[in-house]
């Protein structure tokens, strides 16, 4: 018996998401940075002048919270369960 996909339930993929994952690591990577740029020694005399370990860290603080948002908007949709006959 075959169903078809409009009625089939469907659940989101939540914390197995990619993008939550990607986002979360970046996220996590942004705050170290944040913080080592405004708290650690800034060695703008390396740079030419900007704290780069702040300014990394703020875009990827952007990045990271980009990929939640995005994951958060447009979820993937998983079926609940697959059938032998729809495999190829």
């Amino acid at each position: 018996m075959s169903s078809n996909s409009s009625t089939e339930r469907k659940h989101q993929a939540g914390a197995f998401d990619i993008r939550n994952i990607i986002g979360g690591l970046i996220g996590v990577y942004g705050v170290i940075l944040t913080l080592m740029g405004i708290f650690g020694d800034p060695e703008t005399d390396k740079t030419g002048g900007p704290n780069a370990n702040l300014w990394a860290g703020l875009i990827m603080l952007l990045v990271g919270i980009g990929f939640l948002v995005w994951a958060r908007l447009r979820p993937v949709l998983v079926p609940e369960h697959t059938d032998k006959d729809d495999l190829p």
